[in-house]
């Protein structure tokens, strides 16, 4: 299906700003930093974990851990969807008990992408917290999720899309609204 894109709503620059913000904010509300673990989401909020990693690392010499996670197998849309899921793997090398999860995607939507990133993420113990950091948070929530640190909130219709596009993935970085063609 063809899309057209309806508003370009981000550049590299913005994108690179929203991640100083996010990463500005996360210190300030963490007061135990060395309590810090990061974990993307695959596939973009691993990359943006990266880029808030990065950021934190200048401003307070500090490299927090990170890890990547896979919730292809905590989808609950396998079923309905008819389709052979792709597992990549899910890497995290540091023990997350105890620690304060800051979990990390591209885009909240629906909720159901995080419920099951906090699933998986309590297979394999029980942290202190897990916070969430998002880029976009464009609305029509289907569960009680909210993210801690916002990127931009993005009022969309269900029709439309949000495609987050970075230059790790995508060979640019951007976000757009597109809506399919009729």
């Amino acid at each position: 299906m063809e899309e057209k894109v309806k508003a370009r709503i981000m550049d590299a620059r913005r994108i690179s700003r929203v991640i100083s913000r996010l990463a500005t904010e996360i210190l300030e509300r963490n007061r135990y930093i060395e309590n810090l673990a990061l974990i993307g989401i695959r596939t973009r909020g691993v990359f943006l974990a990266g880029r808030i990693r990065e950021a934190i690392k200048k401003m307070e010499g500090i490299e927090l851990p990170m890890g990547i996670l896979d919730i292809t197998l905590y989808r609950d849309d396998i079923p309905t969807k008819g389709i052979q899921p792709e597992v990549k793997g899910t890497e995290i090398m540091f023990p997350v008990d105890d620690k304060d999860i800051i979990l990390v995607d591209d885009v909240l939507f629906t909720g159901r992408t995080i419920r099951a990133a906090m699933d998986s993420i309590m297979d394999l113990g029980r942290p202190r917290t897990i916070q969430l950091a998002v880029l976009i948070d464009r609305g029509h929530r289907e569960l009680p999720i909210q993210a801690d640190y916002v990127g931009k909130v993005l009022p969309t219709s269900k029709h439309e899309r949000v495609k987050v596009r970075l230059k790790e993935v995508d060979g640019i970085d951007e976000v757009l609204i597109t809506e399919p063609e009729e």
